[in-house]
């Protein structure tokens, strides 16, 4: 381990773990991507990964990990949906029991699968009530292990592997594009990116509404906002983590944001071109290239897909508000 949460090696020790049972996504291309941004544009879609994101990744690499007595207690967490989902799945596979926080207004399909993976779903309201104290009091109350849905080293390890299978498929990157919400994922995937790329940039995306990352980059400390109010509910954070900001600090080159229109339009781009379903947070790096918030004219490019659980009902009622 480094002076970080998380070096390379914790990410080669984290694929090794989690490579028999996640999949190695695909990585897809686009001709009228590629026209559209002037680059050579590399899309390393986890919605096809097992649970339908990236979240399974470092959900697993972190149980995985239990010791004896801990897997028998059990683990909770708290999340929006997709790590929800990753940490239900992972705990079912490897025999433990799990509880996890929701707000009530998560995507119905995201707490319909948690439930389907054999989880206990408290919900809350996540305008009103602190879901991180709601977890620390279960896991007090029950003896359970908090695993939280990205300040953590596991998985923010986990999520690093992703970028790992990217490389390795394309070997030069000029630039990565990744989502961010509470840097789980942005903090992997650029650890792993700096490590085998020196020289790639690596940008973190997120919603416009919920810009708490790019202001804690600009000035250098933990900025707490207010619940974002943004279709991309994977991002609703309201601030980094105690781990995963200093990471950001030294190894992403520059936090960009988004907005929803933006997001809705990247959705349209890749149901109708590519004939694929992503969530509005899995967007976000999509979003950002397409709406030109950088100019990466000439640059083979990596874009990060972080998953693509969306209820076609929300998906449809989006568009057709879009227009």
């Amino acid at each position: 381990m480094s002076q970080l949460a998380i070096s390379f090696d914790d990410i080669i020790k984290a694929h090794e773990r989690i490579a028999k049972v996640a999949h190695r996504t695909p990585v897809l291309t686009s001709g009228t991507a590629d026209a559209l941004t002037g680059a050579q544009v590399f899309f390393k879609c986890e919605n096809f990964q097992r649970s339908g994101a990236f979240k399974f990744r470092g959900a697993y690499n972190a149980i995985a990990q239990f010791s004896a007595e801990q897997r028998a207690r059990g683990v909770v967490t708290f999340s929006s949906g997709n790590h929800a989902q990753g940490i239900a799945l992972s705990a079912r596979m490897l025999g433990v029991k799990a509880v996890i926080v929701m707000p009530t207004d998560a995507p119905a399909i995201k707490v319909a699968a948690t439930r389907g993976y054999g989880a206990e779903v408290v919900l809350y309201d996540r305008y009103t009530e602190d879901r991180e104290a709601i977890g620390r009091q279960l896991a007090e109350q029950r003896g359970l292990t908090l695993i939280p849905p990205y300040d953590h080293p596991h998985v923010m390890a986990g999520q690093g592997t992703l970028v790992k299978e990217l490389i390795e498929e394309l070997g030069e990157l000029d630039a990565l594009l990744v989502p961010l919400g509470g840097g789980g994922l942005l903090s992997g995937c650029a650890t792993a990116a700096k490590a085998m790329l020196p020289a790639c940039q690596v940008f973190g995306v997120e919603p416009q509404a919920g810009n708490d990352g790019q202001q804690s980059f600009r000035t250098g400390q933990i900025v707490h906002i207010d619940t974002p109010d943004t279709i991309a509910d994977g991002a609703q954070t309201q601030h980094l983590g105690n781990y995963t900001f200093p990471v950001i600090q030294q190894r992403v080159d520059d936090i960009l944001t988004v907005d929803d229109g933006a997001l809705i339009d990247a959705m349209k781009f890749f149901a109708g071109r590519m004939k694929i379903l992503v969530e509005p947070t899995g967007c976000l790096g999509a979003a950002a290239l397409f709406s030109r918030q950088i100019d990466l004219t000439g640059k083979k490019v990596g874009v990060v897909i972080s998953g693509g659980n969306l209820d076609l009902m929300r998906f449809a009622t989006l568009l057709q508000a879009a227009g």
